[in-house]
């Protein structure tokens, strides 16, 4: 049996573009893209904190340093500039490998700069 696990995340990334008219993806700073172990064209799933809205699409490639975060295409109608969001990836596992997996969590501030990185999230306390 596979399960579908957390591969990575950058959390809190704010949107620095949103292109309707490029072609669709999510373009995001190649040196974030490494941070998070993202790979061009892999699924990604996004996550709105402003609004709500959740969805997916594929990252590409955005210059190295740029700070990066533009959603394009179709996706441009549910993110805007200054919002902030989760990107995340999945994997499918076996229950063996679930056994040694910790995702990839990259923290971000509001200038898409790395603030710190983790490999869990904490028990969240009642």
């Amino acid at each position: 049996m596979q399960h579908t696990l957390l591969k990575s995340k950058l959390h809190r990334a704010r949107v620095t573009h949103a292109e309707l008219d490029y072609e669709g993806s999510c373009a995001i700073d190649i040196n974030l893209l490494r941070w998070a172990h993202i790979y061009p064209y892999e699924q990604i799933h996004i996550y709105n904190i402003a609004n709500g809205e959740r969805f997916s699409t594929y990252a590409i490639e955005a210059e190295a340093g740029s700070g990066i975060i533009s959603i394009n295409g179709a996706a441009a109608h549910k993110a805007h500039p200054g919002d902030r969001i989760i990107i995340c990836t999945y994997s499918l596992m076996s229950a063996q490998e679930i056994s040694n997996h910790h995702p990839v969590l990259v923290y971000l501030n509001e200038c898409n700069e790395v603030t710190g990185s983790r490999n869990a999230i904490p028990v969240q306390a009642a």
